[in-house]
């Protein structure tokens, strides 16, 4: 694929054959769903959902964002980024920004069915004003850090330069003295304390957030002892700070049958994104990672446990995406997911727990219009897109990339001391190309199948349509002004004055771009007269077909 062995930043719609239903599906022996022979309680379920940070390797199909915010916003809204802001980049500490106040959160929606919400670890969606933390956005309890990269032992969060504090909170105020304890090992013990003290006979959501895998990489010496055969000095660090996970999860396990929540609970596992290779991680043999629309950055690890699924010891192949998890966890817990407005997730708790078919036939990894590359290609160009723009799609078993996807090289383990020739050629010869299947993204099809870049194209048209303007403001000075006032932590700085001006400029502007968006699309439908998403599902019927008659 000459596209991909030149490195360069893909400014033109690629599209590639992303078959990985038909080839994963044996990818990992340990991703099963199991259920016990004990009969489930006729109670709400217990919800625990442990998040981890920057952890890939191959899952079969489920999806996550390349980076923390968008997941983590993706996770809490069951919407997709193009409908709360934050299709660009991360929320950096400095910024005024945060997640919308409209948009009701997976905990608020819970608490109104009765549950306790407990959040514990990495929070990172904003906390420039208090209406903007976990405890304002449905979380009767917070315990954890409300930057995105935190030392693992001194709590210290830096951006930039100079730009430094202290960042461990309990609730609303800053939880000093915790300095010198691994942070896995704390809010693994904060969890455990939920479970100890809450009555089981009242329904629970746990979000655990760890820190874990993300970068600086630190673990306590025991957990780098077996691997202190591994050459590769970030990989061995990576392993041990994966065990501490690993630890985590077995204990809060533990947890869980101890205190009486196991036999009506649901377990659920994801990361937030895919592997930075060059710190430990690994997405091999997938192309790509952290913070690129390749399947390395987007391909997450998730398994779900519990007694309550029927169909036991399984390995699904069907597509999922983070923002099913929303409408899902609400429909476990007795609620209507419709009742919250603009839901891009799906209810999968069939698919999980029986088999069933995933409702989701399609994933819009993102729109960034933001993201542009440094040097465009001349001659690129389409009538229905701007192929500069950053965007990613995925329709049934096709994914559509346009603008730049970020670094798209196969990086195998750091395990081996020396590799002959390129990366790409190693992977080549461990995983030869399928003429119906490329679920490794090797070969660019956009100039043999036209017809289906086109109809790609107009579902990004389609969801381009209903996105909203990017949050992404500068750094606000405000926040040095008062970081003397902060004693040396990281918290809210703006003042509840400020905060309800704020939230009526948001309003009228809010309102003024929505009639804009209303009176643009009124004359696009006059202009078009044609249904699109008809002739879409048309041709995809079709195009399936002829694929499962070996015609493609």
């Amino acid at each position: 694929m000459q596209q991909q062995q030149q490195q360069q930043p893909a400014a033109a719609a690629v599209v590639l054959s992303a078959l990985s239903l038909l080839l994963c599906a044996d990818a990992s022996k340990t991703r099963n769903w199991t259920r016990s022979e004990v009969e489930p309680e006729p109670r709400r379920p217990h919800l625990i959902f442990i998040l981890v940070d920057d952890q890939g390797v191959r899952l079969e199909s489920y999806y996550v964002q390349p980076i923390c915010t968008p997941s983590r916003s993706q996770l809490l809204t069951g919407r997709y980024q193009i409908h709360s802001g934050l299709q660009h980049s991360i929320i950096r500490p400095q910024q005024p920004n945060c997640l919308p106040p409209h948009l009701d959160t997976l905990p608020q929606r819970l608490q109104g069915l009765g549950y306790s919400t407990h959040l514990v670890g990495k929070w990172h969606l904003g906390f420039y004003r208090k209406s903007c933390l976990p405890t304002r956005k449905g979380f009767d309890s917070f315990f954890g850090s409300l930057t995105g990269s935190v030392d693992y032992y001194s709590y210290g969060s830096c951006d930039g330069p100079g730009v430094c504090g202290y960042d461990l909170h309990g609730n609303d105020s800053v939880a000093w003295g915790h300095e010198g304890r691994y942070s896995t090992a704390l809010f693994t013990q904060k969890a455990r304390h939920v479970l100890q003290t809450h009555d089981p006979r009242r329904p629970l959501f746990l979000l655990l957030s760890l820190q874990a895998v993300h970068t600086p990489l630190l673990s306590p010496r025991s957990y780098l002892l077996p691997y202190r055969g591994v050459s590769s000095v970030e990989r061995r660090k990576f392993l041990a700070m994966v065990s501490t996970v690993d630890e985590a999860v077995k204990n809060v396990t533990y947890a869980l049958r101890r205190h009486g929540f196991y036999k009506n609970s649901v377990l659920i596992y994801s990361t937030d994104n895919g592997a930075q290779p060059f710190t430990g991680g690994s997405n091999w043999p997938l192309r790509g990672r952290k913070g690129t629309y390749w399947e390395g950055g987007i391909r997450g690890v998730g398994f779900v446990h519990s007694p309550l699924i029927k169909r036991r010891r399984r390995v699904s192949t069907d597509l999922l995406h983070i923002t099913d998890w929303f409408p899902t966890l609400v429909g476990l817990a007795g609620g209507d997911p419709h009742q919250s407005a603009g839901l891009d997730g799906f209810d999968v708790w069939p698919t999980i727990s029986e088999g069933k078919p995933s409702p989701r036939t399609e994933i819009l990894h993102n729109i960034d219009p933001l993201h542009r590359p440094y040097h465009p290609s001349e001659g690129q160009s389409s009538a229905l897109w701007d192929t500069s723009v950053q965007a990613a799609i995925r329709v049934g078993d096709w994914k559509l990339l346009t603008g730049d996807p970020g670094h798209g090289d196969w990086v195998p383990p750091q395990v081996v001391p020396s590799l002959p020739g390129r990366w790409w050629n190693l992977e080549r010869s461990f995983f030869p190309i399928s003429r119906r299947a490329d679920p490794f993204e090797r070969r660019d099809l956009s100039d043999h199948r036209p017809e289906v870049v086109q109809e790609l194209l107009w579902r990004l048209v389609h969801h381009n349509r209903t996105a909203v303007p990017v949050l992404y403001p500068p750094d606000d000075p405000r926040w040095a002004q008062t970081r003397q006032h902060m004693k040396g932590a990281w918290e809210p700085w703006v003042e509840e004055e400020d905060e309800e001006e704020e939230e009526v400029q948001r309003r009228t502007s809010a309102a003024a771009e929505k009639k804009d968006r209303s009176d643009k699309k009124k004359k696009e439908k006059r202009k078009k007269g044609k249904c699109h998403l008809c002739k879409l599902q048309a041709f995809f019927h079709k195009l399936n077909s002829r694929m499962m008659e070996n015609k493609i």
